[in-house]
């Protein structure tokens, strides 16, 4: 297992079918937790999806204390401090699939489970950890996160918020405001950041909720979605926190806040995915149901185009996510073979895969609000009315594009730790980057390729995608060295090609695993999907890739590396498009829902 293909190198090493996590592999126990998650929505959050419009707040709480009574706050928290010590996978998997009927509880369980107790789990010292940990792990007490500030936001180490020692060594005494704390309504302690004296860096603190301890707070906010997520600005007038409850060391608040960033990137893409199961299989139904000109609207054309691509970009999520999670599963059972600690084999797990991290957050944010939108159009005038969960599902998405860090950050800082693991040489970049170079001085070769098993040509086209990334990232850094980080449409055209390369790789593993085990005739419908999504994807990248190359290229160059675009993005058979969507969609309506 050492020989695992490491954080970012998907991007220069071949991935086998077989060596990639997949939902069908999921194991009994799995399914087990899933089906327990899926009762408990279906009973307790979807039937009620009025009052969570309604800004219903006791009734997020109430819920939660339900979540907690079953277990579910407890998946990822070691059994030492009362919870259930479960991978990272399982971790993901109870994120899905209870966060899919409204995202005013997704977001109340997200804050809670994540940023809410992890930097505990992850940073605490033994006596916080059993002080605090079962209390948040039984849903007893809930936790809250209070990082943002009016003046620091993605540039979250320029808080203003000030932490004095007091004269007697005794505590410290925070006085600052904080912004967007989500539930901060009913928490009963806050993970805090603030700087002590003119430190460069922010430190943490776990700083319990008490009202005659000078914390006040404002007025729930009224948001355009998670309606009843409980959001406040909190304020904290010489707030008094013993010394022990500071979290890990001095100055190292940042660095908490970066790592838990990355372990919510990943979470919220599995968030957004029952999400997208159910925007999608209400759109079927309504499709079904809905007649016009003596005909079910799901017969025509327009709405079967919108059902394929919804429920291609739902399967291309749950590739990539779920592939992603079990790597960061395994690289934390690495590093706890070898001797670290819980705490550092977790924080060293997910800080390796935190490009993909990134990458998922942006692309299942943008996929889910795409596809609520889609389901918004096809059920009309109904789809715009609050009788129908479609609206809400809209509102309830577009957070997702800017919690965890934008997205428009998470881009940047895509490329921007790719480049910075080859430096390290984590990840050797140059090397393939040297061989594309040259493959684009060479002769190209005129053989009549092999495509006759399944998916041999889709693999070479994600080959020379990923030979078009590199042709562009290497021409970007040679250009522009260090001052790369200055040119943000370029790092961001960068981003959206290395984007489409991992979803589009895990779709076709996942589809190639699955069709090895089932028989290709019986995958059919998964197999029109990776070849559909594949097919976008590589629009996508020959636009971007042009965007970019003339964003800094010029004469010879310029026009070499357009001509080697062209032949990475050279797809030979392409796939009758209509017909996949056809084959997908037909599936869909027999099934009358999302069914894969």
């Amino acid at each position: 297992m050492n020989d695992k293909t490491r954080g970012g190198q998907f991007l220069v090493k071949e991935t086998k079918c077989e060596d990639i996590f997949t939902p069908e592999d999921f194991n009994e126990e799995q399914l087990m937790m899933r089906d327990s998650v899926k009762e408990f929505v279906d009973k307790e959050i979807w039937p009620y999806k009025d009052r969570f419009e309604k800004k219903d707040y006791a009734f997020t709480e109430e819920c939660m204390k339900k979540a907690g009574d079953l277990g579910f706050l407890s998946v990822a928290v070691p059994e030492a401090y009362g919870g259930m010590g479960m991978g990272f996978v399982n971790t993901c998997l109870v994120c899905d699939y209870i966060s899919g009927a409204t995202g005013s509880f997704s977001t109340a369980f997200g804050a809670h489970t994540g940023i809410g107790t992890m930097p505990i789990t992850l940073y605490g010292t033994e006596a916080q950890k059993l002080k605090y940990v079962p209390k948040l792990a039984s849903g007893e007490w809930f936790g809250a996160y209070c990082l943002t500030e009016p003046g620091a936001g993605s540039d979250a180490n320029s808080g203003k918020t000030k932490a004095v020692l007091s004269e007697d060594g005794t505590h410290y005494k925070i006085t600052g405001q904080k912004m967007w704390i989500s539930n901060a309504g009913f928490c009963s302690l806050f993970i805090v950041f603030a700087r002590i004296e003119n430190d460069k860096n922010i430190t943490g603190f776990i700083v319990e909720n008490d009202s005659d301890n000078g914390i006040t707070m404002n007025e729930e906010e009224h948001k355009l979605g998670i309606r009843a997520s409980s959001t406040r600005q909190v304020f904290f007038n010489d707030t008094k926190v013993p010394i022990e409850n500071m979290l890990s060391e001095r100055g190292n608040g940042f660095k908490i806040a970066m790592n838990a960033l990355n372990v919510g990137r990943i979470k919220l893409a599995a968030a957004c995915l029952d999400a997208q199961r159910r925007v999608t299989s209400n759109a079927i139904k309504y499709a079904i149901e809905r007649v016009q000109f003596n005909t079910p609207i799901s017969q025509f054309g327009a709405i079967r185009y919108k059902l394929a691509e919804m429920a291609t970009s739902c399967y291309a999520g749950e590739s990539a996510t779920y592939r992603a999670a079990k790597d960061i599963e395994d690289r934390i059972r690495i590093r706890e073979s070898e001797g670290n600690s819980h705490q550092e084999a977790e924080l060293k797990g997910v800080e390796e895969y935190a490009i993909e991290c990134s990458i998922l957050k942006v692309a299942v944010s943008e996929d889910v609000q795409n596809c609520a939108d889609e389901g918004i159009q096809i059920l009309g005038g109904m789809g715009f009315s609050e009788d129908t969960p479609m609206e809400s599902a809209w509102r309830d998405a577009r957070i997702a594009r800017i919690y965890e860090g934008t997205n428009e950050i998470n881009r940047m800082l895509s490329v921007g730790m790719l480049i910075k693991k080859a430096f390290k040489g984590h990840v050797d970049l140059l090397g393939p980057a040297t061989k594309v170079q040259e493959e684009l001085m060479g002769i190209p070769s005129f053989d009549t390729p092999d495509y006759s098993e399944l998916f041999a040509e889709e693999k070479e086209m994600i080959a020379k995608l990923k030979k078009a990334f590199l042709m562009v990232a290497g021409g970007a850094v040679q250009k522009y060295g260090p001052e790369l980080d200055g040119h943000q449409q370029l790092l961001t055209a960068a981003a959206d090609i290395l984007i489409e390369i991992y979803m589009a790789e895990s779709t076709i593993l996942r589809t190639e695993k699955l069709a090895k085990k089932e028989g290709e005739s019986n995958v059919q419908e998964q197999i029109a999907m990776a070849k559909l999504y594949l097919y976008k994807a590589v629009d996508i990248v020959t636009q971007k890739g042009k965007e970019s190359i003339i964003s800094f290229a010029e004469g010879d160059e310029q026009r070499m590396m357009l001509m080697g675009l062209r032949r990475f993005t050279k797809y030979t058979n392409m796939p009758n498009i209509v017909a996949l969507r056809e084959l997908i969609t037909t599936k869909l309506v027999a099934e009358t829902e999302y069914c894969f």
